[in-house]
């Protein structure tokens, strides 16, 4: 039976099934590209649920995991070599489950740096400017007399959602007609744009009508119907 005794995690989140990928996440947008992802690819995996209520995230034993304090991370205990592996940014998680599976990148190079190139995008770009627009428009920043940061949030994502739209202008996915990693980092974040930010007005989301179409479709999968709840909030 796989021990993964020695990685602290598991003291406060213990493994009912070892042999499984253990992901520590939230059903946030960068969280669910995870638990989609491992939903797309049927990898065996074990949810873990890390409360930013309880400040979980800041815990001695989620650090151990990931120092950076953020989800999600996981812990493969069948990584290369045969040996677990725990690795965070939700990104980097992207390309190791894409490899591990076969699935979801291209395997020609160019094709795969492609890929990376814009999923860098997504984590360089719509994450941080998307990130910060919510906080401007729904939480605390809303309450700022001066408008300005908000507006310059509002003016980048309108930039980035274009950027986007006239990639999406000609394909149905972002690499192409084929489904890939940056689709499942890219459409978690418009979709909390557009819905729980409540920013879609903000930023004319009518104006991006391939955006728009390429979202209906990624929620209609249904790994990502279910990825989206993963892991359950109690």
């Amino acid at each position: 039976m796989t021990d993964l005794s020695s990685f602290p995690i598991t003291k406060k989140w213990p493994a009912q099934h070892p042999e499984r990928i253990q992901l520590y996440s939230l059903p946030t947008p960068n969280g669910v590209k995870v638990s989609i992802m491992l939903e797309e690819t049927g990898l065996p995996y074990e949810p873990h649920l890390v409360s930013f209520d309880s400040n979980d995230q800041t815990s001695p034993e989620f650090l151990s995991l990931n120092p950076n304090n953020k989800i999600p991370a996981i812990l493969d205990p069948d990584g290369p070599d045969g040996k677990p592996l725990p690795l965070f940014e939700s990104g980097a998680i992207l390309i190791y489950l894409a490899d591990k599976s076969g699935q979801f990148i291209p395997q020609d190079l160019a094709g795969r740096y492609e890929t990376i190139q814009w999923l860098m995008f997504q984590m360089g770009g719509i994450g941080p400017m998307f990130g910060q627009l919510g906080f401007f428009n729904k939480f605390a920043g809303k309450d700022y007399e001066d408008k300005r940061p908000r507006d310059r949030y509002v003016a980048e994502s309108k930039r980035l959602l274009a950027v986007l739209n006239q990639r999406l202008a000609e394909r149905s996915w972002i690499m192409g007609d084929a489904y890939t990693i940056t689709d499942i980092a890219t459409f978690p974040w418009v979709r909390n744009l557009i819905g729980f930010y409540e920013a879609g007005d903000l930023v004319g989301i009518a104006d991006f009508p391939h955006v728009t179409r390429a979202l209906q479709a990624f929620v209609a999968r249904p790994a990502v119907a279910k990825g989206l709840t993963i892991p359950q909030r109690g």
